[in-house]
């Protein structure tokens, strides 16, 4: 495993982390053993960055992540989680009184008097344009509460926003071999202001394992299934905002690129997660897991990998001639 250092917290990071979306909710029901066997395995892998989120569960996965740590003490992980889609999605839920709120929910969750990192959960563009929001961060800082902030969003142009401002220690946003957006001007800006690059949906929700057909069935609890269209939330975090059926046909090319164009033997979902983290300016990529075997796999990827340039130029192929319509300027 790789380490990197996560912008401006001054943590070392593993080069993979783990997204712990699944252990909350939303990919079907995961239980608390197969959770805390998840955790098990991508630590002694050598991951030490976890992200979770406040509406994970209702609070469920940072229940499980503060209860793992405790009974691990000394693991060196860095736990991020994210606050504010418990609130009312408008600028006025964004205000100091609810940060305090939500930031002592997440602590009492993880067990924790300092949270390593919280992040703003994808919010109204208004929210990340607003110097009133940084005012109420820095004094979470000032206060305690958080050791740094970071903001999650939707859009490249919200990350340029979010990277401009100077407490911002990190951003997250997706970025896969599906949504390459981001590689034009968010990485470069944030590896010249010093702001870590958080990299999430790295499998675009699973297709870049190259293991769905078109008669793959998801649960009904499971956003696959429910949010295809974003009734729920930003169709982009679905399958990368990718049409199921020609998401399927580009997986498809993408796995036969990495049969023919990486030297070493790799799984398509290894290829895709070692792609993103060898970007200049990422600093971790956090795939989730619903398995202990497939955070091990996961972690794999985090190794001394050398993807060529074939590669790479095999991917930007399937981008712009299947996908780049479909995605690039909405997000």
């Amino acid at each position: 495993m790789e380490y990197r250092m996560l912008g401006r917290t001054g943590r070392l990071v593993s080069v993979v982390g783990l997204g712990t979306w699944q252990l909350g909710a939303d990919w079907g029901d995961v239980e608390e053993k197969d959770a805390r066997a998840v955790l098990d395995a991508a630590s002694e892998a050598g991951v030490t960055f976890v992200d979770t989120a406040d509406v994970y569960g209702d609070g469920r996965s940072e229940q499980i992540i503060g209860g793992y740590l405790a009974d691990n003490p000394g693991s060196g992980i860095t736990v991020a989680t994210k606050m504010g889609r418990r609130a009312e999605q408008v600028p006025e839920s964004y205000v100091l009184e609810n940060f305090r709120a939500w930031t002592d929910r997440s602590r009492t969750n993880l067990r924790t008097e300092r949270l390593d990192l919280v992040q703003l959960h994808c919010p109204p563009s208004e929210v990340v344009d607003d110097d009133a929001v940084y005012d109420a961060l820095d004094t979470l800082v000032a206060e305690g509460a958080v050791a740094a902030y970071g903001v999650s969003v939707e859009t490249s142009a919200q990350a340029l926003a979010a990277i401009a401002r100077p407490g911002v220690a990190s951003v997250q946003i997706i970025l896969n071999a599906f949504r390459r957006k981001p590689l034009e001007e968010v990485l470069p800006a944030a590896s010249a202001a010093g702001v870590g690059i958080v990299a999430r949906v790295p499998l675009a929700s699973g297709l870049l394992s190259g293991r769905y057909t078109k008669d793959t069935t998801f649960a009904e609890d499971d956003h696959r299934s429910y949010n295809r269209a974003g009734e729920a939330f930003d169709v982009g975090e679905t399958f990368s905002g990718v049409p199921y059926e020609l998401g399927l046909r580009a997986a498809g090319e993408f796995s036969a690129l990495v049969e023919t164009a990486v030297a070493q033997e790799m799984t398509p979902a290894q290829a895709a997660i070692a792609w993103i983290w060898q970007q200049p300016g990422v600093s971790t990529v956090i795939p989730g897991a619903r398995s202990a075997d497939q955070a091990r796999a996961n972690a794999g990827a985090g190794g001394d990998h050398v993807l060529g340039a074939r590669f790479g130029a095999g991917v930007r192929d399937i981008y712009d001639r299947l996908l780049r319509d479909e995605v690039h300027d909405r997000w």
